[in-house]
């Protein structure tokens, strides 16, 4: 018998098991996915659909996104796909697979890119591209003063270094379920203290003017109307992460259970921060809350240190949720341009690459972008409802239809 080789161990590398995700992570996971920034904008959406619509369109919304997911996860072919591009490629081969990619890149890269404006804005201010063209300070200068170390660029640079870097090298996404958990946290800070404020303005008659039912006046108000959907399904766009947090869970079935408490969870929220910031700003309310909290109360202690902690909560909470999106849009490109390589986490150096790039990229981009509103809505009513409700429908009636054909092939074949 011959030796074995040199490279060969005489022993076994043993791995110790990695622990499943369980079912309360995978709950905060997909909380933390649904609620990015779409929750600034959806007071804004009350406002040019009145409150009883824009409640019937959260609520339409949710359900109908709870039913695509169920499509997506029931209709899955195989249990080796751990991406959305992999079950589109099993339905409609490499074709498929591109396509879901691409709008997976553009949804997430463009919320990545959203997040770092929106954070930028918070702690170093704008220069009027945050929605209604209004000029506001952010929280370090409002403290602080204009210095050269919280001007815009070095805020958002130092933001991206010793935060975000950091969360974006975890391999798995279970790992995050702890950061998940904190985010979520601040989004509820974020609402509750909207709630007590617009309790408060309740209570002192000091409540703006709402409306129940919108106010069509001319072509452009009526048209108006429809830019509201596009923002309210990109608010509930979390599918690019259904597969990999269900891989990770101990059975898979308990996903469902899982994305349905998340989604209740959630509409609970847009629900109040809807209603609250509605009442607060009436028809002064923008399309960047923010701006409304930096500008609207008054110059009292008690009143700007709400208004700092509304601020500081939401931009912590999307500091939380960047990872979580760049984890599926780094396995995006990862599976377009490295199809037939290792797994990413096998391979530290591709894994730290694409990370870099893609922190690097999108750090420029907010810089250069003051404002991507309008991106946001071409987003809403683009990639994300392919994500959310275009793709999971084909993928349905493609299985569907291909079990239909074996039916009637076998019953041709016993015939003959």
């Amino acid at each position: 018998m011959s030796p074995p080789p040199e490279h060969v161990p005489l022993l076994p590398e043993m791995k110790p098991p990695i622990k499943p995700a369980s079912v309360s992570g995978a709950v905060f996971n997909v909380s933390t996915s649904i609620i990015g920034a779409g929750i600034m904008s959806i007071p804004f959406t009350l406002k040019v659909l009145g409150i009883i619509p824009a409640v019937v369109l959260i609520m339409l919304v949710a359900f109908m996104t709870d039913l695509s997911v169920e499509l997506l996860l029931r209709f899955t072919r195989s249990g080796n796909s751990t991406t959305y591009a992999g079950v589109m490629k099993e339905s409609f081969g490499s074709i498929g697979s591109v396509a879901t990619q691409i709008c997976v890149m553009i949804t997430n890269l463009g919320c990545l890119i959203m997040y770092l404006i929106i954070i930028g804005d918070v702690l170093s201010g704008n220069k009027g591209g945050g929605g209604g063209g209004e000029v506001h300070l952010g929280v370090l200068q409002q403290w602080f003063g204009n210095h050269w170390w919280n001007s815009r660029e070095f805020s958002i640079l130092f933001t991206v270094v010793f935060i975000l870097f950091p969360l974006v090298l975890y391999e798995r996404v279970d790992s995050l379920r702890f950061s998940s958990f904190v985010s979520v946290i601040l989004a509820v800070v974020f609402v509750g203290i909207s709630t007590v404020m617009a309790v408060m303005a309740i209570v002192e008659g000091k409540t703006k003017r709402t409306r129940l039912v919108p106010e069509v006046e001319d072509e452009t108000s009526f048209f108006e109307l429809f830019t509201a959907v596009p923002v309210i399904v990109t608010a509930f766009t979390f599918h690019f992460n259904v597969h990999p947090i269900s891989f990770e869970l101990r059975n898979s079935r308990n996903m469902m259970m899982a994305v349905r408490v998340a989604l209740i969870l959630c509409a609970i929220i847009y629900f109040t921060i809807g209603i609250f910031g509605y009442l607060l700003f009436g028809d002064s309310l923008m399309s960047d809350i923010l701006t409304n909290f930096d500008q609207t109360f008054g110059s009292s202690t008690g009143a700007n240190l709400l208004n700092d902690i509304v601020r500081l909560s939401y931009a912590f909470h999307l500091m939380l949720v960047y990872p979580l999106l760049n984890f599926s849009l780094r396995s995006n490109i990862n599976e377009l341009l490295f199809p037939n390589r290792p797994t990413l986490a096998s391979d530290t150096t591709r894994f730290f690459t694409i990370t870099m790039a893609l922190l690097l990229f999108s750090y420029l981009a907010a810089i250069a972008f003051p404002n991507i509103w309008s991106i946001f809505q071409f987003m809403g009513s683009t990639s994300a409802a392919c994500l959310a409700f275009i793709f999971p429908g084909a993928i349905a009636l493609r299985y569907i239809a291909d079990h239909k054909s074996r039916e009637v092939y076998r019953e041709v074949y016993e015939y003959v």
